[in-house]
């Protein structure tokens, strides 16, 4: 696969002046730093398929990420080229022939309502490819590893210490942490860790991932079409998101804190 990326730098916050008003009638001017929105349109073969509401940062692993977790590929033998614009406001994907081909038997338009945190839309399926979600392949975890993503988390991301307005993800293999983000919502954020992985070869059926958001089931189906035996998170899980992680051999690990973690689901 071929990545060129234009972009850099681009800028992630920007400082808002409001007014503070305490309960005591205390009225004060103040600034602080605010998250930018970043909207990234995503073509496939040339044809506008995605629109991303993101931060712009690891723009790359986003939009791979999504690619998966959407079904439009198995793996990064699937691309042939991934272009970022300067600007970080178009990205163009080239698949390989076979999956192109694959991908025509459905042409049908759907606009899907937009996913919890992150006001992302799929304007087609056009390049949809009806892979079925497997069982994932269980691995041998110890609670310490958690323990520490979620010391990890707990010590602090960059942009939620200054803004408290982001989620964030890692992605770590026994007790080694391989990459962390952040994003406006907690599916980018996931995605993006499971595109890192994608664009750095690493295996995700050897890996952990910690979020800080809530588990419900589009966030269980995502680790599960990666591949990912343990999904743990900060947050807390639905009664759907556990009964999926049970079907699909998914441990489900979630209100995992520094001191304290509960197992909803491990085969």
């Amino acid at each position: 696969m071929h990545i060129n990326e234009q972009y850099h730098d681009l800028p992630l916050l920007e400082t808002q002046t409001y007014q503070f008003i305490g309960r005591e009638g205390e009225i004060l001017t103040k600034e602080e730093q605010v998250l930018n929105e970043h909207l990234i349109d995503v073509y496939l073969n040339d044809q506008l398929t995605m629109k991303l509401i993101c931060l712009p940062q690891h723009l790359t692993e986003l939009v791979l990420g999504r690619l998966l977790t959407e079904h439009i590929i198995q793996s990064i033998d699937d691309v042939e080229q991934i272009y970022i614009c300067e600007y970080g406001k178009r990205a163009k994907v080239y698949l390989k022939q076979s999956q192109t081909t694959d991908a025509k038997k459905n042409t049908s338009f759907v606009e899907t309502t937009p996913t919890c945190c992150t006001g992302n839309h799929i304007l087609n399926n056009y390049f949809s490819s009806d892979y079925p979600p497997v069982p994932v392949t269980p691995i041998e975890w110890k609670p310490e590893w958690i323990f520490h993503m979620a010391d990890t988390f707990a010590d602090g991301m960059p942009l939620h210490g200054v803004t408290f307005a982001t989620h964030s993800c890692l992605l770590a293999r026994r007790d080694e942490i391989l990459f962390s983000c952040e994003d406006i919502g907690r599916h980018n954020a996931l995605d993006k860790v499971i595109g890192y992985a994608l664009r750095h070869q690493i295996d995700l059926t050897e890996c952990m991932v910690y979020s800080s958001g809530r588990i419900p089931t589009d966030m269980a189906m995502k680790a599960i079409y990666a591949g990912i035996p343990v999904l743990s998170s900060k947050a807390s899980p639905t009664t759907e998101a556990i009964e999926l992680a049970k079907a699909y051999r998914l441990t489900l690990v979630c209100a995992a804190r520094r001191d304290r973690m509960k197992v909803f689901s491990q085969v």
